[in-house]
Parts: C-alpha cells; sequence; structure tokens
C-alpha cells in the first residue's frame, strides 16, 4: 500500500507522547525462553512512546515500546484502535519494540498455534503473560491518541554520529569453524581462549532526529542505535535497557516535555558484551549515557531541514519455512510422546528442560509449515524530509541493516526491527553451516537461508519506490 507524496509548502506538523505501561504485578518477563521470570521489583520504568506526524493529507505514526516482542495480533489491535480515530492508514502505523530483555512481551511467541502441549498452568511458556496485554494495549493506544491531539508546527533537524565502543558481534568462530556467543563474563583465567574471530561486523551508527517547536523547544527525537539490549537480563528486575536509559538522558537535557523514541536496529546478532575486555561489567546507565553524549554532540551541528515532505509505503513478503529434517522431527516426536507435558530441571525448578522446549519448537515449525510453507513479513518504509526509515520484524542479522543502508537512495537511512510481529532471528546465508543459537533455535530460526537476502532486496525496492520513482 501506499500514500501520494505531498511536497506543497504546508508546515509540517508533530505532535508526541509517552505512557508509563511498568507492570504493576509479578508479571512474566520474556527474552529467557523456558524459564519463569516473574518480575521481582522495578529498576527503571517502561514506557509507550509515540510521534504523529502530518504534512497536508499524509500522515504517519512511530510507536517504540519498552517491551521483548509484539506479535501480529496486538500489533493489529493497536492499528484497529487508532487508525479511525486519529485519521491514520493501518500500515502508516510503525509498531516497534526495543526487544528490552527485561520486560513483558505483548502477546504469545513461542510455539505454534495447533501445539497442544503446553498445559494453561504454564501458558508462560508461550513467551507472554496474558495478566499484562489489555493493560499495556490500553495505555498504547492511549499514547499514540494523546500524541495525535497534541499536533503542532514543528521543525526537523537530522543527522548521525558515530559510537564503536558499546556493541559488539556475538557470533565468535571457533577452531573448528563453529560459533558461539561469548558472555557478559571474563573466562579466568585466559579470557576467551576458543575464539579465533567474530563472524561478522557491527553497525557503530547513533541517528538522531530532532522535533522542535517554532520557540525551539525539544518536542520529541527519534534515535537509532543497534544492540541487543541484555545488560540487566537475565535478573528477574523489569528495566528498559541501554534504549530507555538513552531516552531518559536526553529528558535530562531538553526536558521532560521531549519524548525521545529510540528505533532499535537489526541487532540480531549484535550484544553490548565486550568479548575482549576483562574489565567489562554490563551497565545499561552507562550505555545510554554515552549515547547521549554523542547524540548532544550531533545535535550542535544540525541545521534545519526544509525538506519536510511525508510519504510511506508498505509492503508483505512471502518468506519460506524451512523444512525439519525427518530424523529431528522423530526425535521431538519421541520427546514429546514420552513427556506430553514440560519436564521441568530438578536443579532449576522455575526452567523447563531445554530438550522438551527444542523439541516442541521443532514439532511447532513443522507445524506451522504443513498450514502454510510461507510466512508473511511485512516492509514498511516511512519518509520524513530526505531520511528513510524502515521497519522490519524479527531479528535480522546486521549485515542485512548495513546492505541496506549502502544501497539506499537516500541519507541516512534508519532501520528499526522488530517490528509489527514476531518470526524469529534472520540470518545471513553464510551464518548457516556454522551454526549457533541464532540459527540452531529452530522456532526462532524457522525461516530458509535465503530470507535476509529477500527482506534486502524488498527493502531497497521499496525505498527507491518511496524517494525516487
Amino acid at each position: 500500500m501506499a500514500h501520494d507524496t505531498v511536497t506543497t509548502a504546508v508546515r509540517l506538523r508533530a505532535g508526541a507522547a509517552q505512557i508509563d505501561i511498568t507492570p504493576q504485578t509479578d508479571i512474566h518477563l520474556a527474552g529467557a525462553v523456558g524459564t519463569f521470570r516473574p518480575a521481582q521489583y522495578v529498576y527503571d520504568p517502561l514506557y509507550a512512546r509515540a510521534l504523529v506526524l502530518e504534512h497536508g493529507t499524509t500522515k504517519i505514526c512511530f510507536v517504540s515500546l519498552d517491551l521483548t516482542i509484539i506479535t501480529e495480533d496486538w500489533t493489529a489491535k493497536i492499528r484497529e484502535a487508532v487508525a479511525d480515530a486519529c485519521g491514520l492508514a493501518p500500515e502508516a502505523i510503525m509498531v516497534h519494540v526495543t526487544q528490552t530483555h527485561s520486560a513483558p512481551s505483548l502477546g504469545h511467541f513461542m510455539f505454534d498455534d495447533s501445539f497442544q502441549q503446553t498445559p494453561p498452568e504454564l501458558e508462560w511458556l508461550r513467551g507472554g503473560d496474558p495478566r499484562y496485554f489489555d493493560f499495556a494495549f490500553e495505555r498504547i493506544s492511549q499514547a499514540v491518541k494523546q500524541a495525535d491531539k497534541s499536533l503542532q508546527p514543528a521543525r526537523i533537524r537530522v543527522g548521525s554520529g558515530v559510537e564503536g565502543r558499546l556493541a559488539f558481534n556475538r557470533r565468535a568462530v571457533m577452531n573448528d569453524g563453529r560459533v558461539r556467543m561469548p558472555g557478559a563474563k571474563w573466562p579466568e583465567p585466559l579470557g576467551p581462549s576458543y575464539i579465533r574471530y567474530m563472524e561478522g561486523p557491527i553497525d557503530p551508527e547513533v541517528g538522531v532526529m530532532c522535533f522542535q517547536t517554532g520557540s525551539m523547544q525539544m518536542m520529541a527525537m527519534l534515535l537509532h542505535h543497534t544492540c541487543h539490549p541484555v545488560n540487566v537480563f537475565p535478573r528477574p528486575i523489569v528495566s528498559a535497557d541501554w534504549p530507555g536509559a538513552w531516552s531518559g538522558a536526553m529528558q535530562e537535557t531538553f526536558g521532560n516535555g521531549c519524548v525521545p523514541l529510540v528505533l532499535n536496529g537489526c541487532c540480531g546478532n549484535i550484544n553490548p558484551w565486550d568479548p575482549f575486555n576483562p574489565d567489562y561489567v554490563p551497565d545499561h546507565r552507562r550505555m545510554g549515557n554515552r549515547l547521549a553524549e554523542t547524540t548532544r554532540t550531533v545535535i550542535e551541528t544540525l541545521p534545519y531541514e526544509d525538506d519536510v515532505t511525508l510519504d510511506w509505503k508498505a509492503r508483505c513478503l512471502k518468506l519460506p519455512i524451512r523444512d525439519v529434517e525427518p530424523d529431528l522431527l522423530a526425535q521431538s516426536q519421541k520427546i514429546l510422546a514420552e513427556h506430553p507435558e514440560p519436564d521441568w530441571l530438578e536443579q532449576q525448578p522455575r526452567q523447563v528442560n531445554p530438550e522438551w522446549m527444542k523439541a516442541a519448537s521443532i514439532l511447532s515449525v513443522h507445524l506451522r509449515k504443513q498450514r502454510a510453507p510461507e510466512l508473511d513479513y511485512e516492509i514498511q518504509v516511512f519518509r520524513v524530509g530526505k531520511t528513510a526509515f524502515v521497519g522490519l520484524p524479527g531479528e535480522p542479522f546486521v549485515e542485512g541493516q548495513l546492505q541496506i543502508k549502502m544501497n539506499s537512495p537516500t541519507y541516512p537511512t534508519y532501520i528499526a526491527h522488530c517490528t509489527s510481529h514476531y518470526v524469529g532471528y534472520l540470518p545471513t546465508r553464510d551464518a548457516f553451516p556454522r551454526g549457533g543459537h541464532e540459527v540452531e533455535t529452530r522456532f526462532w530460526a524457522k525461516l530458509e537461508p535465503e530470507a535476509l537476502e529477500m527482506v534486502v532486496a524488498g527493502a531497497v525496492k521499496l525505498l527507491h519506490e518511496v524517494f525516487v520513482d
């Protein structure tokens, strides 16, 4: 779908709002599959942040949520709740989760709907906690409506800096050619001597778009960086991790009237854990503050933009689902037949046996492919002046993001991962033979190796349609 570009001299209007969506009770925190993590206390609050932009007859909306995952059905409910009320096309609403692993999910993202071996009292195994869903949904919808009601003339400034000391490729290639994910702690006494080299790059870009009133007050910001938010994880503590710390630091600078939305990039293979620094300690506030320092420096260099064109397009691709090898399927069915209900680890009473979880995931991929061999994948491209914003579901590897940026017809181009629905990891084709978490956790790695290439090609094509054609 698309909307015609508006290039008249009508002024850009912007409105932003944020609403607290912090769990009010011991809600299960997503991010550690097969482990029950009821929230113990709140380290820092979670927010739903919304930004509505209007230029002539064109209107778009960004939503950034301090959550782990959002599913397709809840994105659809949010869009339905606000589209007509705010005069927005549903596909002109980009719903993004920062993927902090110290927050709940909105919706169930584990197992196929036809998988029937999850007991009702263990519904959290499917990824979400239903006690949280309506609570978050109402507040997210309210944030969008508040942002729409606060529309006022705005000017934009945009640019990027570089901060390469905070994020690291997390796929370490070992002597045997296989991949292992380094942990957050330095392995004593010699360090990670198993690492021969890191498989891929990072993306150190720090993207900044500012929206200011006629009196130069900062009303909103769109901020882009790329890294898994796992500084606080796996502790059972509620935290927005580095995206929340970054937003909070910008509000300390510009006041609570400023709503900073973080758009986390394609961090499927990127962690904040420095594999080669023996003194490294995970610290989301240090990370957020360092990004804020870079942001303030970038802002000092930015002129106002004359081009305030708004446009958008969205398109669904059909991505092929992987076949499950017959022996792997048979082994999984055997495990589930012997253990019809989840098998708990004796030494860790809140964790289901990983073999049971793996078997359930493998069978779920098989059941999903039986229903339909392809998966719908929504790509969104928003144009704000000369700047492109690309929304991609799931967890693409950073190589895909860099390819999109390199082949985009405009600069800057910022990508937000984990938009609209969850599809798991999208690794590079070359990553599959090396194995590792991102290609072996089957329900999270359900797509064929060519999926990322298809997404990159689809995103670049859509960018050209919005900015060139």
